[in-house]
């Protein structure tokens, strides 16, 4: 025979109810915060680990000039933007940390090159490499050097990271001139592996799906594990590769210097289309949405390409090469060219929404944040804009 509950065990039942949806409640909004304090920065070169070039952040369909910050030197790094801080590097071996409010310098770092590599921003640490070999880590709040890790040739790549071993761990991706990609330890600077290919490696390794891939100018796309760096595919790209890709859903979205735009199912181990238009190299990297593939190209354009099957949806016309790589914000795609201007265009119908002219070329790439575009230019500036 069943007992009746009596009210108090039906009261304190209740009470332990309510308790433990409070508690799942403060443990959503917790995560919730977590992720809008995330998606309110921009922590290095396209601002994920994918490479997808993608903000969460509102744009007005108008921008204006907020302040411009003078460097010694050419700026093609690209911005990284986390705590209200932006994070560069210049022709003139210096990297700088700037505020976001009102481009005030907080310090800066000289190093023992020139700096086009763009930072990486992660755990309270910057990460970047110069055309004098070295790789580096610095404090993000001092701009004191942690540790350095010398290479055999130049690094233009723009570092990424992984956690090879579970959360707890970190790990810095970045390829060379020397024709290696490396993997160090995020904390020591020690050396986790390196993977040798046949020729420079100029973009940055995109990271998705627990494998990394990158190409380079030995015309092959690589395919790696994370933990060991070992090898799981060799797909011919056609043609030597100096653009970052973008790796999405298990494709790698990518163009080369024989004119051609790529998708490549990284699975399959295999091109799954191929768009070409007229015959100019990229060098852009892709940002690539649900629908679209926008990406710039050396001839002067600025592309937008079905992702389902690589046909073609617009293209807006520049005055200058587009090596500038776009992103796109809220229905918009910004991005600079060689005829010194930054543009802003509908990613719908790629119509023009506005545009400011810097006069000298823009081949960095901007940084995308609720409320701020920033972005370096040829002319030793960093420009930031907002709305009105």
């Amino acid at each position: 025979m069943l007992k009746s509950s009596s009210p108090l065990s039906c009261v304190a039942a209740f009470r332990g109810f309510v308790s433990r949806i409070a508690a799942l409640l403060l443990v959503w909004c917790v995560a919730a915060s977590a992720d809008s304090a995330l998606a309110a920065d921009w922590p290095m070169f396209r601002g994920q680990p994918s490479l997808a070039g993608v903000s969460e952040a509102k744009l007005p369909s108008s921008l204006v000039l907020k302040w411009r910050f003078k460097a010694g030197g050419p700026v093609k790094s690209s911005p990284a933007i986390v705590g209200g801080k932006v994070y560069f590097g210049s022709g003139d071996s210096n990297l700088f940390c700037i505020r976001l409010a009102d481009g005030t310098k907080v310090w800066n770092f000289p190093s023992d090159g020139m700096i086009e590599s763009s930072p990486l921003v992660l755990d309270g640490r910057v990460y970047f490499g110069t055309d004098n070999t070295n790789f580096f880590a610095v404090d993000a709040a001092t701009g004191r050097e942690v540790w350095r890790h010398g290479v055999e040739d130049k690094i233009l790549s723009s570092a990424n990271w992984v956690q090879p071993g579970g959360p707890e761990t970190r790990a810095i991706l970045v390829g060379a001139y020397d024709f290696k990609l490396y993997s160090f330890d995020a904390v020591s600077g020690k050396t986790n592996w390196v993977f040798e290919t046949g020729n420079y490696i100029n973009g940055s390794p995109a990271v998705g799906g627990g494998m990394t891939a990158f190409g380079g100018c030995d015309a092959i796309i690589h395919v790696l594990g994370l933990a060991k760096g070992e090898k799981i595919k060799e797909i011919e790209a056609g043609a030597y590769i100096a653009a970052s890709g973008a790796l999405v859903d298990g494709k790698l979205y990518v163009g080369h210097y024989e004119n051609a735009f790529l998708c490549v199912d990284l699975k399959e181990g295999k091109i799954a289309w191929t768009y070409k238009d007229r015959a100019f190299p990229y060098f852009s990297s892709p940002a690539v949405t649900p629908e679209f593939v926008v990406v710039g190209s050396r001839d002067k354009r600025i592309h937008c390409i079905r992702r389902s099957d690589g046909t073609g949806v617009w293209t807006f016309q520049t005055r200058g090469k587009v090596d500038s790589s776009p992103v796109v914000a809220d229905g918009k795609v910004i991005v600079g060219s060689d005829d010194g201007r930054l543009y802003l265009v509908s990613l719908a119908e790629g119509k023009e929404l506005w545009n400011y002219e810097i006069g000298q070329p823009v081949q960095s790439s901007p940084a995308v944040v609720d409320g701020y575009v920033v972005v370096g230019s040829e002319d030793g500036f960093v420009y930031c804009f907002g709305a009105k």
